[in-house]
């Protein structure tokens, strides 16, 4: 699932930085290669970060969607 629209950030992506050692969003968005544009998403990245780390119950299963076609 998108957490981040403007960056087009998944949420397996965000997870994926909590495993390598990143603990704070910002940082995990610096990371992929830009920080956050309108914020809106930051809370729900962090989530997904602490859950990853033990904090705020287990790791939230990922949400799957089936694709789209584009055009």
């Amino acid at each position: 699932m998108y957490v981040c629209i403007c960056n087009g950030y998944r949420d397996a992506e965000i997870r994926d930085m909590a495993r390598s050692g990143i603990r704070c969003a910002r940082k995990a968005y610096d990371a992929l290669g830009d920080g956050p544009n309108c914020g809106q998403c930051l809370a729900a990245a962090q989530d997904l970060i602490d859950r990853v780390h033990g904090h705020g119950g287990a790791e939230a299963p990922a949400m799957v969607y089936p694709a789209r076609a584009v055009g």
